[in-house]
């Protein structure tokens, strides 16, 4: 524990950064194993003769183990602390993502693609746990938006990556490459992180004063008032808007790569390239929404309202957006118009990740994990559904286009009604 007493000359340490960083790298590693599948996708089908259908279900059973365990991650992160549970994460979706490239039928894949899913559900719950402990609260929003900014980028970056990769080795060891880097991650991370910053012993007495409170979100927390959560209007809306916004979005890391090579005529290489557009511009909008946030809502007066406006500009952005790339057939002008969507898309993901943190208190985690696994339910049918359009409606990729523009379109109707600044605690 740090000991030496705070002074009027003594400026605060800055390790509370160094969670950040672990977050971000973190976040780019969970996206770059989940995004790698989407890009892989043609030749899985080819490979293991698997129907668009199939490859489909495929897709969805990430989503399906991720949602199923996003509210037993969050929970064990409030209970145990994020340390344990983090290295506990990071090593079971390594494994599975380097088993990706062992299996041999339908059945083995979906397998291990649900269990990675599993392995990654608690992940963001987690690390959002950590910035309600280790960030003051005027610094969490904004570690929100650089967070998921880098999250997105390294999904963006993660086609042409395993455009290289896959130039020099086959599929299935790019999957174990990607694999053994969580390794990595996990080893360094465990030796530097505690769940309490007073028992970090790079924090000083006036970074620990920055900190006041952390000891109690720190401390374990099993007793989780569901009656509260669950009877919460607001937590109900923030479900909602959480599974309209995700719903488009697993387009951009499952059908994306097919769709330019089937629905657009690009090679491998070519749909690599386009397929940065979404990601890389999602992320640009994570990034700006978090670092507005403080001063939107200084001007508006009201956290609570900046995040509402907020909400709704971006959904609409999303959907106005879409709707240009079903009529834009250039590719360029068309991933141009998609990238704006995802930017839009990106506008809502601070606050609404803020709105956990703000909402949960000490129970930031299991709020957070159950926001995310009904993004994740989204992202079960989202997938699936993509797949059954295009088997039973000859290829017809503006179909399922549509029905994410609809998502986006009853996104904007939500945000107006949900109070994101209330603790859980109060209601």
């Amino acid at each position: 524990m740090s000991s030496s007493p705070a002074t009027p000359a003594q400026q605060p340490t800055r390790a509370r950064y160094w969670v950040v960083f672990f977050a971000v790298t973190l976040a780019i590693l969970a996206y770059i194993d989940r995004v790698a599948i989407s890009q892989a996708a043609p030749e899985i089908k080819r490979d293991l003769g698997f129907s668009q259908e199939q490859m489909g279900l495929i897709f969805s059973a990430f989503a399906f183990g991720y949602a199923l365990f996003e509210i037993p991650g969050g929970w064990l992160g409030d209970w145990m602390g994020p340390r344990r549970v983090l290295l506990r994460i990071v090593l079971w979706w390594s494994f599975f993502t380097a088993a990706t490239g062992w299996m041999w039928s339908f059945t083995s894949m979906w397998v291990t693609r649900f269990l990675f899913g599993a392995g990654e559900a608690g992940c963001f719950p987690n690390i959002t746990k950590s910035f309600t402990t280790w960030l003051p609260l005027h610094e969490r929003v904004r570690a929100q938006g650089i967070l998921w900014s880098f999250a997105r980028w390294g999904g963006a970056f993660t086609p042409p990556l395993f455009v290289l990769l896959f130039s020099v080795m086959s599929w299935k060891m790019v999957f174990l490459v990607f694999g053994l880097i969580g390794l990595v991650w996990g080893y360094f991370f465990y030796r530097w992180y505690r769940d309490n910053p007073a028992d970090h012993p790079s924090v000083n007495a006036a970074e620990l004063a920055l900190l006041q409170g952390a000891e109690g979100t720190a401390s374990g927390h099993g007793d989780v008032p569901w009656g509260k959560l669950i009877g919460s209007g607001s937590v109900w809306l923030l479900w909602s808007q959480y599974f309209l916004l995700s719903y488009p979005w697993y387009f951009y890391i499952t059908w994306l790569p097919t769709w330019l090579q089937e629905g657009r005529g690009l090679t491998m290489t070519e749909s690599a390239g386009y397929a940065i557009f979404p990601l890389l511009f999602g992320g640009f909008g994570s990034l700006f929404a978090g670092f507005l946030a403080k001063s939107f809502a200084i001007r508006i007066g009201s956290v609570d309202r900046a995040r509402r406006i907020m909400g709704v500009i971006g959904f609409a952005g999303a959907m106005s957006f879409l709707l240009i790339v079903i009529q834009v057939k250039d590719p360029l002008w068309c991933m141009l118009a998609m990238g704006m969507a995802s930017f839009s898309n990106d506008l809502v993901m601070p606050g609404a990740w803020g709105a956990c943190m703000d909402i949960g208190g000490k129970y930031a985690g299991t709020v957070a994990g159950s926001m995310n696994m009904m993004g994740n339910f989204a992202g079960i049918l989202a997938p699936a559904i993509g797949g059954v359009i295009l088997a039973r409606f000859n290829n017809d990729w503006d179909m399922f286009l549509y029905t994410m523009a609809g998502a986006y379109a009853l996104g904007i109707l939500i945000w107006p009604f949900i109070n994101s600044t209330k603790p859980l605690e109060l209601r």
